[in-house]
């Protein structure tokens, strides 16, 4: 067992390729696989790189989800709350027993059963987005056109969001999740976001029906006698941000990548039956949001032979675990037959995303869609030249110029 107290280096965050983890990636694994690293935040924390070490820290007990505690390991400088304005947790941000009682009350809204039930509507809004693309000029946006569009209606249907107010949230949230935002804008963008959220819910409360999630939760709540306002907020801030943006970047990467390598495309259009196996490893590839395995050790406790004591956070590199040659062979190639379903782009244990069956139905319906009804689309630019979002916390595209 080693005891280690010296940060080594800055966090890595540029993915010179985009398609793949910062390379120092690799060399933290193979030289330091658990090492003390200097985070953007100011902050210092553990950065594990093996697939095995992140799922056993993502399993263990004695490690907490509590964004509010000031030991917490971000990537971004904290906001600063305002006395008048105290935190209210999500699901995220919540340790047992309080998370499994949240996420037991909501997750039968995310149930394979009810993702059925939703793919009708799911079908339609891409088919009217693809016609609109088709009828529309060349070159167009992918991301504005249809990758951004399609899951911010689909969550907003489903939670009971306007979405004419979608501008509105997706300005928020896009402010909220960039690196080189101030704090000071994150905060106002926050703040403006959990207003708008908290008069909804309240406007939701006066007049509950079962047309949607939060109404639900709602009556849900009512009849269980333990109405919690500032819980339903908190559930709609994460399920409206998590829901959109996580499932509009992997559109947007998974078309260039499925573009890039034609033979798995191929693969695709021959068997559809294969998108969902070419779903899991467009998430392992990416990982796009890889340290929302962030979390705080509340006990000494030994990971991989490392010493990781109370107070001391973690960040669990989720890319890197994702290209763990321990965990994948030839963990850089883009493999639609793999069959690695061990990934941990959706995190591991008690706080595997929520919505990750609603997210691969999305995908699958954008995939067979948008290739069956548009064979010929290509990336218009060098892709080389498409802005990549390095500056923000989930990864993906700010705009995709195609043609057809």
């Amino acid at each position: 067992m080693t005891d280690v107290e010296e940060t080594t280096a800055n966090l890595p965050l540029m993915r010179k390729c985009p398609f793949s983890p910062p390379p120092e990636y690799d060399t933290l694994r193979t030289e330091s696989p658990i090492s003390r690293v200097g985070l953007p935040s100011g902050q210092t924390a553990w950065a594990l790189t093996r697939l095995e070490d992140i799922r056993e820290m993502l399993s263990s007990p004695h490690f907490s989800s509590d964004r509010q505690n000031p030991d917490f390991p971000l990537m971004i400088k904290r906001q600063i709350r305002r006395e008048d304005k105290p935190f209210r947790a999500s699901l995220i941000s919540m340790d047992p027993p309080e998370h499994s009682q949240a996420r037991r009350d909501v997750v039968g809204e995310f149930t394979v059963k009810r993702m059925k039930a939703l793919q009708p509507r799911i079908q339609q809004i891409v088919d009217e987005h693809i016609d609109a693309l088709l009828a529309g000029p060349q070159p167009a946006d992918l991301v504005q056109a249809l990758s951004l569009p399609v899951p911010s209606l689909v969550i907003c249907e489903l939670l009971g969001v306007p979405y004419s107010d979608h501008e509105f949230f997706q300005g928020c949230s896009s402010k909220m999740l960039n690196r080189e935002v101030s704090a000071e804008d994150r905060q106002v963008a926050f703040e403006a976001l959990e207003s708008y959220l908290d008069e909804l819910v309240t406007k939701k409360e006066a007049n509950a029906t079962e047309e949607d999630l939060l109404g639900r939760q709602i009556l849900k709540q009512r009849e269980a006698g333990e109405a919690d306002h500032d819980e339903l907020v908190g559930l709609a801030f994460l399920l409206l941000i998590a829901g959109h943006e996580t499932t509009a970047n992997m559109i947007s990467l998974g078309t260039v990548t499925l573009l890039e390598n034609p033979d798995q495309l191929e693969k695709i259009k021959a068997d559809p039956g294969k998108t969902l196996a070419a779903i899991e490893e467009l998430l392992r590839v990416f990982t796009i949001a890889e340290t929302a395995t962030s979390r705080l050790a509340t006990a000494d406790v030994e990971i991989g032979g490392t010493l990781i004591r109370a107070g001391e956070g973690v960040i669990g590199l989720s890319n890197a675990g994702n290209h763990d040659p321990d965990g994948f062979e030839n963990p850089d190639d883009f493999d639609i037959e793999r069959g690695a379903r061990h990934h941990v782009a959706f995190g591991f244990g008690v706080h595997q995303c929520l919505g990750q069956n609603l997210a691969r139905m999305e995908l699958q319906i954008v995939f067979d869609t948008l290739f069956r009804r548009m064979p010929g689309i290509k990336v218009a630019v060098p892709v080389d030249e498409l802005p990549f979002k390095h500056d923000s916390t989930i990864y993906g595209l700010h705009a995709l110029p195609v043609t057809w």
